[in-house]
């Protein structure tokens, strides 16, 4: 009796040791990371445009992909200091590429970020513009004046050549 026992026992014991999960996917879904919108105007992302993200330091890429369809990178810091976004865009107009800075703080999250020089000196450069703008303006009013004055007709003495 004991021998008609020892296969079930055995074959229970192996049961019992075998990961029968081995082949399942398993995933963690968490709110962390920084992501990045890359868009060439307001309404058109750089949709499916390839990046790649350095690290601190690193001279291999971190994350290498494409962004995706409304033109969105996303990564997750492993340490702080400045990273790198380098976006290889092209579109109908031709190749658009950037890098973008990313500084992060010592809690992983965004502290600062590179900006375009437009979007930096805004204000300095539509003073700029108004300046000249308006000396052009009074530029052209002087001119005119100006010539206004001298377009009287000259009277030639007699007797001269």
């Amino acid at each position: 009796m004991r021998i008609a026992f020892t296969p079930f026992i055995v074959f229970g014991l192996l049961v019992i040791h075998i990961p029968l999960y081995a082949h399942s996917i398993h995933y963690d879904v968490q709110q962390k990371g920084i992501s990045t919108r890359i868009f060439y105007s307001e309404k058109d992302p750089a949709s499916y445009s390839e990046y790649e993200i350095y690290g601190p330091g690193e001279e291999m890429p971190h994350q290498t992909g494409r962004t995706d369809k409304n033109g969105f990178v996303s990564f997750v810091p492993d340490r702080t200091g400045a990273w790198k976004i380098k976006i290889l865009g092209e579109s109908s107009h031709g190749f658009h590429g950037v890098t973008i800075e990313v500084k992060v703080d010592e809690a992983f999250n965004l502290k600062t970020f590179s900006k375009p020089l437009a979007a930096t000196h805004t204000k300095l450069i539509i003073g700029v513009s108004l300046i000249f703008g308006l000396f052009g303006v009074y530029a052209l009013l002087k001119s005119r004046k100006l010539q206004t004055k001298t377009d009287k007709p000259l009277k030639l003495e007699k007797g001269r050549t």
